[in-house]
């Protein structure tokens, strides 16, 4: 096989199987009563200072009514507090609450382990490459995107 070939089924089944496998990896018997769209909400949120809804949907690229529905739900399961702002009651903050942080850490170690793998084995020249490459992948698509 060629290397566009091998590129191209490469990129097609990886985009395909991180979805999937990232789903059963991360949504254990702890956390089965959300979802994998739900951990990226709570890694948009992050463990950081409380954040407004519009900054968080616009890291999820969603809109505000969008990031409204999935944040009622997680905060109904214990994942999310919700307030508003003492300076603007117009503004409404997200964090995320211990079970969240658990939810989120838990992520955050496969992401971590996902990349582990990644790099196992590359030396610095080759890593150079990959990060190279992956750069021109993701200006691609943010060009499509436009």
């Amino acid at each position: 096989m060629d290397s566009y070939n091998a590129f191209n089924d490469f990129m097609v089944n990886l985009f395909n199987d991180i979805i999937s496998i990232e789903q059963k990896a991360v949504i254990t018997e702890e956390f089965k009563e959300i979802s994998n769209n739900d951990m990226h909400i709570l890694d948009a949120i992050g463990k950081s200072e409380p954040r407004n809804m519009s900054t968080v949907a616009k890291t999820l690229k969603v809109t505000v009514g969008t990031l409204t529905i999935a944040i009622n739900n997680l905060v109904k399961k214990g994942y999310v507090n919700r307030v508003r702002s003492e300076l603007d009651r117009r503004v409404v903050l997200i964090s995320l609450t211990p079970k969240g942080v658990k939810a989120y850490d838990h992520h955050h170690e496969f992401h971590k382990k996902m990349i582990e793998a990644m790099m196992e084995g590359l030396a610095p020249d080759e890593t150079e490459i990959l990060v190279h490459a992956l750069t021109n992948l993701k200006s691609y698509f943010l060009l499509l995107n436009k």
